[in-house]
């Protein structure tokens, strides 16, 4: 599948192991595993950075084959998991940045054509996550309040 806004057919990902048990080395158990991650979300991480944070500073490669269940999951069990979805969330970030470039540099046409492909892309992951119940069916994008979405 190709790109959205790009010419790319990249196909580069990492692969999961075969084996869906815990490695026999990791000294981790399921509730410590579901404290760090509690105690990282509590900190502001989100669920990738956790991910990030338990792979390179506690080896735990999977979190799920540790506790049986992702990072979201855990999250959501725990009345910690975040109000907008990650993606849209890093989305509407950049497109802040990207509006907040536009006020300093007002003849920037190629920020102004790229910010239309950010909005255009958060606009069509929204109405994703309002059929699937993951946002209300009344949410709505809007450059105007979108500063205070990622404050």
């Amino acid at each position: 599948m190709g790109r959205m806004h790009s010419r790319g057919k990249g196909n580069a990902r990492s692969a999961l192991p075969y084996k869906r048990s815990p490695p026999s080395w990791l000294k981790f158990t399921a509730e410590e595993v579901e404290q760090n991650v509690c105690r990282l979300a509590k900190k502001g991480l989100t669920p990738s950075q956790i991910g990030v944070v338990l792979r390179d500073s506690h080896g735990i490669a999977q979190v799920r084959s540790v506790t049986g269940s992702k990072i979201l999951r855990l999250l959501k069990a725990n009345a910690l998991a975040p109000q907008l979805p990650e993606d849209l969330y890093m989305l509407i970030k950049k497109a802040v940045s990207v509006r907040k470039h536009l006020d300093r540099n007002r003849k920037d046409k190629d920020s102004k054509f790229r910010l239309i492909l950010i909005e255009s892309r958060i606009h069509r992951l929204a109405r994703y996550y309002r059929l699937n119940r993951k946002l209300p069916p009344n949410w709505k994008y809007e450059s105007a309040t979108a500063s205070a979405l990622v404050a």
